[in-house]
């Protein structure tokens, strides 16, 4: 039985899918903060939260859990920088409290969902594992305290842990039964479609005066479900082998916003209006991650490029604006 921690949002109900598609049990832990109790179509649904460790207990003496998946952080940069402790409480302390769970039921094979913003401003690409970590806001500093966390408990407990570090996961479940709804979105793909689908008037572009080839930043798109593989072959690696490892989850290769406007308005076939404004602060002019490492270890390849991921995205879109998202 795998215990997958904030199922019910973009990544875990994604997992959850491909999980129970190839013959896990889940269980699917979520408090609905920003999740979707529609979007757990497969295994057990238990609302709550990991800060409740009664409910911790209950769950994991009353079920054998195999592994543990943990997907349930707040992962808003500007939000990040404006409240930290709420960030720092939800992801760092109250992870905590879910190993101390973890601890107390002999359960040890963690799989947990970091992020490439643990590297911070790189200026070497791709992005591979032994880079250092410098994270430039409070999310990614809570998600490489977990790291660290995780390391220690490791060495002191005996721990088997796996920790994967995505780089931009976007799309969406190609049978369109779950896929992509954030309240705000601040995601590429999904605020492009917006304008394909004539909610948003147009798209903004945050600085077209950047060191690349067309002026725009360029970063690399990783499909959900090459993700939901990597979650389990990862697990499985963990458990087979009792070890513990770290892996970056990317293409391999960058893609920038223009280039991600054009193939959407190529793939939907609706014009994309474009509003050119100022960088960002934090920016960074590139970011793209190798995961050659992956591939050496897992046997991870992933198999949707740039196109599938819009396609997948624009039909699951298309859902959403007839009101039928999450309806089988």
């Amino acid at each position: 039985m795998i215990l997958i921690v904030g199922g019910a949002g973009y990544i875990g109900s994604h997992v959850n899918k491909v999980l129970n598609r190839n013959g896990y049990k889940t269980i699917v832990l979520d408090n609905l903060v920003y999740g979707h109790r529609e979007a757990v179509k497969w295994g057990r649904f238990i609302k709550g939260d990991i800060a409740d460790s009664a409910l911790l207990d209950k769950i994991f003496k009353e079920n054998k859990i195999d592994a543990v998946m943990h997907f349930s952080a707040f992962a808003y940069v500007g939000e990040s920088v404006q409240d930290p402790a709420k960030y720092y409480i939800n992801n760092v302390v109250n992870t905590v409290n879910l190993l101390e769970a973890m601890r107390r039921d002999g359960v040890s094979n963690f799989i947990f969902s970091s992020t490439c913003a643990t590297f911070g401003e790189v200026e070497k690409m791709p992005i591979v594992e032994t880079l250092p970590q410098n994270p430039i806001n409070p999310y990614g500093r809570t998600k490489l305290m977990v790291e660290r966390i995780l390391e220690d408990y490791r060495v002191a407990y005996g721990m088997n842990y796996c920790v994967l570090r995505y780089f931009n996961a976007a799309g969406a479940d190609p049978e369109a039964e779950i896929g992509e709804l954030h309240n705000p979105e601040t995601h590429l793909i999904p605020l492009i479609l917006d304008v394909a689908a004539g909610k948003r008037e147009h798209i903004s572009v945050f600085g077209d005066d950047y060191p690349t080839p067309d002026g725009t930043c360029i970063r690399d798109y990783i499909h959900i479900f090459d993700l939901a593989s990597a979650h389990i072959l990862a697990m499985e690696h963990i458990i087979k082998n009792k070890c513990s490892d770290n892996f970056n989850l990317g293409n391999g290769k960058g893609y920038s916003v223009k280039d991600v406007i054009k193939a959407t308005a190529e793939i939907t076939g609706r014009k994309i209006s474009v509003q050119i404004q100022g960088r960002r602060a934090g920016d960074p002019p590139e970011l793209v991650g190798s995961s050659e490492k992956a591939y050496n270890i897992l046997g991870w390849k992933p198999e949707f490029d740039l196109n599938r991921i819009i396609e997948t995205a624009w039909k699951w879109h298309q859902k959403v604006q007839d009101g039928k998202a999450f309806k089988s």
